[in-house]
C-alpha cells in the first residue's frame, strides 16, 4: 500500500477540535508541547503541534524516526508514560530524553477503525510532571480514540465524496443520452405517424385501414413517451418543465381533443365527461392537454373496461380542477407513497408496460402552473384531481 503522508497530516489538520485538545493536553499536564504525529516504518512526521517551549516543529516537521520512542510505541502498540527521566528504571540512560531534553515523557498509539497503526498522541517538557494517573492517561487514550473516530470520518466522506461525484456523472451521461434519444426519434416517428394518417385516407381494403390503425395509434402512443423522454430529461438537467402561459388557449376544445385521441386508442373504453368552465384559465394549454392525456391514459389502462372513466372539469371561484375517476383495483400503499416518482410503476398487466414518467410528468407540470395533485384510492374508485388558481 503507498501511503502518503501530506493527505494523513491535511487530515488532522481539518478536524477542527484538535488544536483545543492538544491545548487542553498542555494545560492539564503543566507540560510545553504537545503533537500529534503520524508514525509509518521510517517516518516520523507532524500533523499537528502546539509548542510552547520553543521546541521547534511545525506540521509538517519530522524527526529521524530512529531518535523517537514513538518508533518504539509503533512496534509494541503501548503507551509510553515517564514521570521523571531521572528516576525512570527503563528510560533513564535512553538516548531519546538525552537527544531532546525531556524529564517528562507521555505518547499513547493512535489505532484505525480498522486496527491499523496511525501513530501518536504525545507530550514532552524538560521538567518532571505527574503523568502516571488514571485520569492523565484516561484522558489521553480518550483523546486518541476520539482522533480516531474523526479520522475514520473523513476516510469514509472522502469515499463516499467521490462515489456521489461517479455517480453525478454517471447520471449527468445518462439524462444527456436520454435527451438525445428522444429528440432524434421525433423524425422519424413524425415521419410514420404521417404516412399513417396519409394510409387511413385512402381507399384501402378493411385489414389494410385497420394496420393502418394500429399504426397512427402506436406512432401516437411514441409521441407521448418521448414528450415524456424530454421533458424528464430538461428536468433533470435544469431547464425544468417550460411553459407559455395563455388566457386565450380554449381549455374545453384542448381537453375535447384529448379525449377524442384517446377514445381512438381505446375503442372499448367509455369516457363521459362534465364540463362547467365558467372563468378562462391562464394556463400552457399544451401542457395542460399533456398533463390531462398522462392520467386519462394511466385510469384507461388500469381501470376496468366494463365501466366508464369520468372526467370533470371546473372553472370557478378563482380555481381549476380537472378530475379523472376510473374503477377498478386500489392502488396500494407501497404504490402510493412513490406515484409521482420517475420510472414507478404500480401493477402492471399485460400490454400496460411503459417509462414510469407519465404521472412524474403531469406531476411537475401542475407544479409549474402553481398547482397541485390529489388522489384518491378506494375499492371503488381512484381520483386524480389536479387543482390550480386561474389567474
Amino acid at each position: 500500500m503507498i501511503l502518503n503522508i501530506q493527505e494523513d497530516v491535511n487530515a488532522i489538520g481539518r478536524i477542527p477540535i484538535v488544536p483545543k485538545l492538544l491545548e487542553v493536553i498542555c494545560r492539564t499536564t503543566g507540560m510545553g508541547f504537545a503533537a500529534i504525529a503520524r508514525v509509518t516504518e521510517n517516518k516520523w512526521v507532524a500533523c499537528s503541534v502546539r509548542d510552547e517551549i520553543f521546541f521547534g516543529l511545525e506540521p509538517g516537521g519530522e524527526l529521524q524516526l530512529e531518535t523517537t520512542i514513538c518508533n518504539e510505541i509503533r512496534q509494541s502498540g503501548e503507551a509510553v508514560i515517564i514521570d521523571h527521566v531521572e528516576n525512570d528504571l527503563l528510560f533513564h540512560n535512553h538516548h531519546t530524553p538525552a537527544m531532546y531534553g525531556f524529564q517528562s515523557y507521555i505518547s499513547v498509539p493512535i489505532i484505525r477503525k480498522d486496527g491499523t497503526f496511525f501513530g501518536t498522541l504525545c507530550a514532552i517538557d524538560p521538567k518532571p510532571a505527574k503523568l502516571n494517573t488514571p485520569e492523565i492517561t484516561g484522558m489521553f487514550n480518550l483523546y486518541a480514540d476520539l482522533i480516531s473516530f474523526h479520522l475514520n470520518a473523513i476516510e469514509q466522506m472522502a469515499v463516499t465524496e467521490a462515489r456521489l461525484a461517479e455517480e453525478r456523472k454517471t447520471a449527468e451521461l445518462r439524462e444527456q443520452f436520454i435527451a438525445i434519444l428522444g429528440h432524434d426519434l421525433r423524425n422519424p416517428v413524425g415521419a410514420i405517424s404521417n404516412c399513417a394518417q396519409l394510409l387511413v385516407r385512402m381507399k384501402l381494403d378493411e385489414k389494410s385501414v385497420r394496420l393502418a390503425n394500429i399504426i397512427q395509434d402506436s406512432s401516437f402512443r411514441m409521441n407521448g413517451l418521448i414528450d415524456n423522454i424530454l421533458d424528464f430529461a430538461r428536468g433533470r438537467l435544469g431547464e425544468g418543465i417550460i411553459l407559455n402561459p395563455n388566457e386565450d388557449d380554449n381549455l374545453d376544445i384542448i381537453l375535447k381533443q384529448v379525449i377524442t385521441e384517446m377514445r381512438a386508442i381505446w375503442p372499448n373504453h367509455i369516457i363521459k365527461t362534465r364540463f362547467v368552465l365558467a372563468e378562462p384559465v391562464n394556463c400552457d394549454g399544451k401542457r395542460i392537454a399533456q398533463l390531462f392525456s398522462n392520467i386519462l391514459a394511466n385510469a384507461l389502462t388500469h381501470g376496468n373496461v366494463d365501466t366508464p372513466v369520468k372526467v370533470e372539469a371546473i372553472s370557478g371561484d378563482g380555481e381549476f380542477k380537472l378530475s379523472v375517476i376510473n374503477y377498478g383495483d386500489k392502488i396500494s400503499d407501497a404504490t402510493m407513497n412513490r406515484l409521482f416518482q420517475p420510472f414507478s410503476r404500480g401493477e402492471v398487466k399485460s400490454g400496460q408496460g411503459g417509462l414510469g414518467l407519465g404521472l412524474y410528468i403531469a406531476n411537475e407540470i401542475a407544479r409549474a402552473h402553481g398547482g397541485k395533485f390529489e388522489v384518491l384510492s378506494t375499492p371503488e374508485e381512484t381520483r386524480f384531481t389536479f387543482r390550480m388558481p386561474v389567474k
